[in-house]
């Protein structure tokens, strides 16, 4: 069911921009088929507008592919070459809806994410948090979403084989946004 956020107190039709100091882009990854990797990409931004009719909400997004953070160096910066990311060539994911549906807090936003120069749609599934006033007065929303994309499909199919068995990275990534966005005035 797609409805519009106009039954959330306060609810504000207008530009909403991330606001970075309070939204985290994390990933996880199933490492030596036994534990996860996680980490975040710190530099990110993004565009969020609402309106009063629903299907004239919509998102775009952008990531910052080198500001990756795994709090180890050396894999970050494997991580930015062509096994991986290849940053050089290309430097963002990029992400727009293609439709958002809210039912009371629960969220489903579909899009078109952009890796490593792939397109693939992605549905992200999350909650809204809501919409409030912060200490300096400016209007607030948050949610959060979260998605699991294959990541060979995206072509990032560097892997090594275990001599116990299996392989050194999973496939599956999960992406977690949580976000905190500003109304622009």
């Amino acid at each position: 069911m797609t409805t519009s956020l106009d039954t959330h107190i306060n609810f504000a039709v207008g530009t909403w921009q991330l606001d970075p100091t309070h939204s985290t882009v994390a990933f996880t990854v199933k490492h030596l088929m036994i534990s996860k990797v996680r980490g975040t990409f710190d530099g990110f931004s993004g565009t969020i507008v609402t309106s009063e009719v629903p299907a004239e909400n919509s998102i775009t997004a952008t990531i910052d592919m080198a500001t990756i953070n795994t709090n180890q160096p050396d894999r970050d910066g494997h991580l930015r070459t062509n096994d991986f990311f290849n940053v050089e060539e290309f430097p963002t994911a990029t992400f727009t809806s293609t439709s958002m549906d809210i039912d009371g807090d629960d969220l489903t936003i579909e899009g078109d994410l952009t890796l490593r120069g792939v397109t693939k749609p992605v549905t992200l599934k999350g909650e809204f948090g809501g919409i409030a006033t912060n200490p300096y007065g400016q209007t607030v929303a948050a949610a959060s979403a979260t998605t699991v994309i294959n990541r060979t499909e995206f072509g990032i199919n560097y892997n090594a084989a275990l001599e116990t068995g299996g392989v050194l990275l999973g496939e599956n990534i999960t992406l977690t946004f949580d976000l905190q966005a500003v109304l622009q005035k």
